[in-house]
């Protein structure tokens, strides 16, 4: 008997589909067993994978770690061991960026089976009870935050992914320079308008990431709206929760234009020490490509990476369309830089920008900090890696 152990994060949407794939595998092959484990949301963004590739065979991560896998031998290079039609098939039908995000320094390291980015979410009988309709605009948005209306996650992490999004809006995209992230104006603006929503909002959201941000809409008698929180189309489908959520795109600035969320998902990926190789690759083939995704994979509460899966109509109609009006944020989606050591800087900068939405210090203060972090991270790429 062949055994393989996987790890992957504790939600519904990151767990079950691995199960379940994994019990149709062994089916396929009765001479292969996959045992998969769960880690939390917070440790699927923070754990670093070099200790987890020692002990699991296969590993679903976030695509921020792939400078760290080109930089050391932890995980297989999958292009190294799929056939070239496949992976050409991945790449034509990526959702957004999803599926180039695990290409880094010459290799694939992973295979977008999750694809997510921040969007907006809502209870339709609560905005009809409250009289209003779902916003349009940051300035909708802020008068309705005021009503009481909406929550946000702002946990660190989630902190930060905002900032970067509203630094895009303010006009700059983040990481263009070796010694700042953002410039002054643009990132005090984009801390202001960030600090001006959340101080509108229950002084929890700064305790919450996504899950419990959808949890609350779902048994909510008042909350009614989130502007941006990393999307789960498990809240979309009849059952899951004590109310269906509605999803949406994200809201306009003033100028106009929609935000741009920074771009999340999972990859699954095999550690460089599994000794059943051809097993692994076969289980990461079978999970990622279009059949499994567009049935299996969607039916057992995930949430596909592969486009003809967010464009099947079945899949939309369980969904209430969660993958057709969402998918514009997708495809627009900010990209985190990757090299090794971006990860560091993540784990340092979102607690920067909590503390700041907290009400302590100021906008010049934080970007300064940030500033430094970044300039301590930056410095440690290799010159290959100034492309990031």
């Amino acid at each position: 008997m062949i055994e393989l152990r996987g790890i992957t994060w504790g939600h519904t949407r990151g767990y079950l589909p691995m199960v379940a794939t994994a019990q149709r595998f062994e089916e396929e092959y009765p001479g292969v067993r996959i045992e998969w484990r769960k880690r939390s949301l917070q440790e699927f963004a923070d754990q670093p994978i070099e200790k987890l590739a020692e002990h699991y065979d296969l590993l679903v991560i976030d695509h921020p770690f792939c400078g760290y896998a080109t930089s050391h031998d932890v995980l297989l290079p999958l292009d190294s061991f799929l056939p070239t039609g496949f992976l050409a098939d991945q790449a034509a039908n990526s959702v957004g960026r999803s599926h180039s995000s695990y290409l880094y320094g010459g290799h694939q390291w992973a295979l977008a089976i999750d694809t997510a980015t921040p969007v907006a979410g809502y209870r339709p009988d609560l905005l009809d009870r409250a009289g209003v309709e779902p916003p349009r605009t940051w300035a909708e948005l802020l008068a309705l935050a005021r009503r009481g209306l909406v929550a946000v996650p702002a946990i660190p992490i989630d902190s930060l992914m905002h900032f970067y999004m509203l630094s895009i809006a303010a006009g700059e995209e983040p990481f263009q320079s070796t010694d700042r992230v953002v410039g002054e104006t643009v990132g005090a603006r984009a801390l202001s308008m960030l600090r001006e929503l959340v101080a509108a909002c229950d002084p929890d959201c700064l305790r919450r990431n996504p899950i419990p941000t959808w949890d609350l809409l779902a048994r909510s008698t008042s909350v009614a709206y989130c502007p941006f929180a990393y999307g789960y189309s498990n809240y979309a489908r009849r059952g899951y929760g004590p109310h269906p959520l509605e999803f949406s795109d994200l809201v306009h600035t003033d100028a106009g234009e929609p935000l741009r969320s920074t771009l999340g998902g999972a990859g699954l990926a095999v550690s460089s020490r599994c000794r059943h190789r051809g097993e692994a690759i076969a289980y990461c083939q079978y999970v990622a490509g279009a059949a499994c995704q567009q049935t299996l994979y969607f039916d057992s509460g995930g949430q596909p990476g592969h486009r003809q899966a967010w464009l099947d109509a079945e899949v939309n109609r369980r969904s209430s369309n969660y993958f057709r009006d969402t998918l514009p944020a997708l495809d627009r989606a900010y990209l985190r830089p990757r090299f090794d050591g971006y990860p560091h800087f993540q784990d340092s900068a979102g607690p920067v920008v909590h503390k700041y939405l907290s009400g302590s210090g100021g906008a010049e203060e934080t970007l300064r900090e940030l500033d430094s972090l970044w300039r301590m991270h930056e410095a440690v790429k290799r010159p290959a890696d100034r492309g990031f």
